[in-house]
């Protein structure tokens, strides 16, 4: 989907059309999640600090966001989905991966399919969608991102190669500003280098981890299948930072956000988790992952407290944050017993604190109601200053 928070909101309320929408806080320790095409133009991105946001774009207008609006906008450019296929891969609220090899013969061709996605799309949202269509979810996604907003781009079986060597190692999936700086150091700036070298070479240049990435997606060769959204194995945001934090205030801030979301999507699911991993990756792609087990859990703080106690452990406090990611695995129902005794009580009163808390959410803005963490606030893009 094109800016799709902002477009939302643009779409509801005709004095925001036209004009710079950034949904987000503008506050140091908040997080700009998407921002219109009017607001880009001044450089404004998705996970940029709201406070940098706020300088790049003075007139911008900063928008609290309606998560429970966005979703069922969701559901609805989701339902036109599953018109075409079963074989849905959703990313998040506004992308997902559809593979449609089994539906030529009923919809017909690949592009032909993307059209009619899209005018169904804009049919029962008023929204546009930019659509890729490629042999392989990568090169798709690349696709999908050259012409917007409202784009079609079409890239002919065979010829995955001669469509990525123009665009520039940026392109690449899990190439940042710092790795962009390594690669360009090394004498590759456009994808067609990086095609210029083997595997070997990449491997012995930048390593086993980034090594074989670069190679696999830099010659369009992403074998990995479209896996349809069954019944849900574990719960998880990540955020990838366009600076890297290196404040560890900062860093819980993106933390609390990130439990909070999780928290919200196992209460809305019925369920709790009794894993909670933390996803840490560096500058130069490397990525660490630590889980620790936990009671059923659906809480936002207890989520908080322990990927907090897991950064801590994993984190040297040196290097710069690139990615963090939360996620709460081994779910259960919700009605799994907790541990009794003398807590048990407390974590009864607390899921029901926490459900009230929701409620007010859905029915005023994710704003409504915050927790108080370190008298510190927060939002759906970390604590207030």
């Amino acid at each position: 989907m094109d800016a799709f928070y902002a477009a939302i909101e643009q779409r509801d309320r005709p004095e925001l059309r036209g004009k710079p929408v950034i949904i987000g806080g503008s506050g140091p320790r908040q997080v700009v999640s998407t921002a219109s095409y009017e607001a880009r133009k001044f450089g404004v991105h998705s996970a940029m600090p709201g406070v940098r946001a706020k300088q790049l774009c003075p007139q911008g207008i900063f928008v609290v966001p309606r998560m429970e609006v966005y979703a069922a906008v969701s559901a609805q450019v989701r339902a036109v989905f599953d018109q075409f296929t079963d074989s849905v891969e959703p990313l998040s609220l506004d992308e997902a991966f559809l593979d449609v090899t089994g539906s030529r013969a009923l919809f017909g061709d690949g592009a032909t399919i993307a059209a009619r996605i899209k005018r169904e799309v804009k049919a029962a949202t008023g929204l546009t969608v930019s659509v890729g269509v490629a042999t392989s979810k990568y090169v798709a996604k690349v696709a999908s991102d050259l012409r917007k907003p409202d784009g079609l781009v079409v890239v002919p079986p065979g010829q995955e190669r001669e469509f990525l060597a123009p665009l520039p190692v940026s392109r690449l999936w899990g190439v940042g500003p710092t790795t962009q700086r390594q690669l360009e150091h090394a004498g590759l700036r456009g994808i067609a280098d990086v095609q210029s070298r083997s595997e070997a070479q990449l491997v012995a240049a930048f390593g086993n981890s980034l090594g074989p990435h670069l190679f696999v997606l830099a010659n369009g060769l992403d074998p990995r299948e479209v896996e349809s959204d069954r019944a849900a194995r574990s719960i998880g945001h990540e955020l990838t930072f366009a600076r890297d934090l290196r404040d560890r205030d900062e860093v819980l801030g993106v933390l609390l956000q990130l439990a909070q979301q999780v928290g919200r999507r196992l209460r809305q699911a019925n369920v709790r988790g009794t894993v909670v991993r933390l996803k840490l990756r560096y500058p130069d792609f490397t990525t660490f992952v630590r889980q620790r087990k936990v009671a059923p859990t659906a809480d936002d703080l207890e989520l908080h407290r322990t990927a907090s106690e897991l950064l801590d452990a994993a984190w040297d406090r040196r290097t710069g944050v690139r990615l963090l990611g939360v996620t709460a695995a081994g779910l259960v129902d919700e009605s799994t017993p907790v541990q009794g005794g003398l807590f048990a009580p407390a974590v009864q009163k607390r899921d029901q604190l926490l459900k009230a808390m929701d409620r007010i959410r859905d029915r005023h803005g994710e704003g409504a109601v915050r927790h108080g963490v370190e008298a510190r606030r927060s939002n759906p893009w970390g604590p207030d200053s």
